[in-house]
């Protein structure tokens, strides 16, 4: 687990860490009595919260893929709308790009993977 992710979990265990404290350290202390099972009781509850909202915390950020821009269209599947020999144009989305084929030549109709964005141009390959 990579330091950035361990320091958002950490984080995100601060209210357990701060209620924990408080009914186990700080209120008996004081003189209020909180019965263990109460305590525990909270602390699974706000645990319960964590593991439902972690997935949402930790699975983001500059771990994730980048779902827009260029970067996003890379690994996706494109319709050949104008024949490939080697440029042509394919359609993805809905929208017309520019295309390359990097691997020979493909014809209308046929489907190619995005291999990388080169400006306004995609650069594909012919699927095996």
């Amino acid at each position: 687990m990579k330091l950035r992710n361990i320091l958002k979990l950490l984080a995100l265990m601060a209210d357990e860490i701060i209620v924990g404290i408080l009914l186990f350290a700080v209120l008996p202390r004081m003189g209020v009595g909180i019965p263990l099972w109460a305590g525990l009781l909270v602390i699974a509850v706000l645990l319960a919260k964590d593991f439902l909202i972690a997935p949402f915390v930790l699975g983001g950020g500059v771990d994730r893929r980048p779902e827009t821009g260029p970067e996003g269209l890379v690994g996706r599947m494109a319709l050949v709308v104008e024949d490939l020999s080697p440029e042509g144009v394919v359609k993805l989305d809905g929208e017309l790009w520019k295309a390359e084929c990097l691997n020979g030549s493909a014809r209308r109709g046929e489907l190619v993977r995005i291999t990388s964005v080169k400006g306004t141009k995609v650069l594909v390959e012919c699927r095996e």
